[in-house]
C-alpha cells in the first residue's frame, strides 16, 4: 500500500488515508447558517474518498466573519444543518473537521467575486477589531484595537464554538492562526503594535493563541484531535518568520496541539511569495524535523506522485489539498488508481472503478 493511502491515527481518531480537504471559503451562508451548498460541497469530497474533510473558516461570532456570507458556529441554531453534514461525511468513512476562525481586521469585506472591498455597517457590515488599529490595506476597514474585555470575549467565543462543534458531530478542531486573520495578527509584529501583555515580545504576541487553546481544551474531549493552522512566514522583512514558527510549535506541542497545518503569508499586502509546486513544503518539513510534531502541508499539490513523494520522504504526515480537490472532488479515488491501491469505492460508483 502507498503511504498516501495508509491509515494514520491521531488520538482516538483513525483517518483512512493522508488526504485532507483544506478549508475553502464558499461565501454561501446567510447569517452564518450552512446550506445545501455546503452539504453537497463537503459531502462530495467525502464520497470522493478524502480521509479528513475540514469546513471552511467558520466564524466564532458574527463580527468574526470575513464577509457577511461566511459560515458560522456562534449560535445553537447553526447546529442542525452542520450535524446533517457531519453525519453524511462520517457515513462515507471520512472524518469531519471544523476550522474555527476570527477574521479580525480582514473582516466586513465583500465576497471575492464582488471585489473584496469594505462592507460598511449601512450595508450589513460591522466595526472590525484587531490587536492594533492598523488596517490591512487602504481598501479594508480600519479596525479598533481590542481592549481587555474584547480579548476575553474572543477567548470565550472560541471556547463556546468548540463546544458547539462537538455537539455538531465534528471530530477534529483546527484553530485558524494563519493568513493574516486575527490570531495571526497578534503573532506578527507587523500588525501587533501593542505595549501590554499581548504585544511586544514573542511570549506576549503568542499569548492569545495559547489562551484560546487552553479554553478549547476545557470543553473539547481529550481523545479528539486539535490542529492549528499557521503561516510559517509573512514573506516580509521584519514580520513573523520560520524561526518563530518553530519556537511557537514547540510550545503548541506542549499545550496539546496534535498537528500543525503549515501554510504561509496573508498578513501583509506587500508580501512577496515565490509560488510554485509544493512551495510551502520546506516549512512543514522543518517544523516536523525540529519539533517532532505531526505536520500537514498545503500549497499547489496537484497529483498523486507528488503527494506520495512528500510522505515517503518524511516531509509531512498529511497532504492538505485545496484547488486540486476543488477542481476534482474525486481526486483521492483517481490517486488510488494511479498508485495501484485497491481502496474501496462507494458501491454506487463501483462500475466506474475500472
Amino acid at each position: 500500500m502507498s503511504k498516501l493511502f495508509s491509515p494514520v491515527t491521531i488520538k482516538s481518531i483513525q483517518f483512512k488515508n493522508r488526504i485532507v480537504v483544506s478549508p475553502m471559503c464558499q461565501y454561501s451562508s446567510i447569517d452564518g447558517f450552512a446550506t445545501d451548498w455546503h452539504l453537497v460541497h463537503l459531502g462530495s469530497r467525502a464520497v470522493g474518498g478524502a480521509g479528513l474533510i475540514i469546513t471552511e473558516a467558520t466564524a466564532v461570532s458574527p463580527e468574526a466573519r470575513i464577509s457577511p456570507e461566511d459560515l458560522g458556529i456562534w449560535q445553537d441554531e447553526h447546529l442542525e444543518k452542520l450535524l446533517q453534514i457531519t453525519t453524511f461525511i462520517s457515513e462515507q468513512g471520512s472524518v469531519p473537521g471544523v476550522q474555527l476562525a476570527h477574521a479580525g481586521r480582514k473582516a466586513s469585506t465583500a465576497v471575492p467575486w464582488k471585489g473584496r472591498a469594505e462592507v460598511p455597517p449601512s450595508e450589513g457590515g460591522w466595526q472590525t477589531v484587531a490587536p492594533s488599529a492598523i488596517p490591512f490595506s487602504d481598501t479594508y476597514p480600519k479596525p479598533e484595537a481590542l481592549d481587555e474585555a474584547g480579548i476575553e470575549k474572543i477567548i470565550f467565543d472560541f471556547t463556546a464554538a468548540a463546544k458547539r462543534a462537538l455537539q455538531a458531530g465534528f471530530k477534529v478542531i483546527e484553530i485558524h492562526a494563519a493568513h493574516g486573520y486575527l490570531v495571526h495578527q497578534f503573532l506578527s509584529p507587523l500588525s501587533n503594535h501593542r505595549n501590554d501583555e499581548y504585544g511586544g515580545s514573542f511570549e506576549n504576541r503568542i499569548r492569545l493563541l495559547l489562551r484560546i487553546i487552553e479554553g478549547i481544551h476545557t470543553v473539547w474531549p481529550a481523545d479528539l484531535p486539535v490542529f492549528t493552522r499557521i503561516s510559517a512566514t509573512d514573506w516580509v522583512e521584519g514580520g513573523w518568520n520560520p524561526e518563530e514558527s518553530v519556537q511557537l510549535v514547540h510550545i503548541l506541542k506542549e499545550k496539546g496541539v496534535d498537528l500543525i497545518d503549515v501554510s504561509s503569508g496573508g498578513l501583509a499586502i506587500n508580501q512577496q511569495i515565490p509560488v510554485g509546486p509544493a512551495y510551502q513544503l520546506p516549512f512543514a518539513s522543518r517544523i516536523k524535523r525540529e519539533t517532532g510534531i505531526l505536520t500537514g502541508t498545503v500549497g499547489l499539490i496537484t497529483n498523486a506522485t507528488q503527494a506520495e513523494t512528500i510522505l515517503v520522504n518524511g516531509d509531512a504526515d498529511m497532504v492538505i489539498m485545496a484547488r486540486e480537490i476543488l477542481r476534482n472532488p474525486y481526486f483521492p479515488l483517481e490517486a488510488a488508481r494511479d498508485l495501484k491501491d485497491g481502496v474501496a469505492w462507494p458501491v454506487q460508483y463501483e462500475r466506474a472503478k475500472w
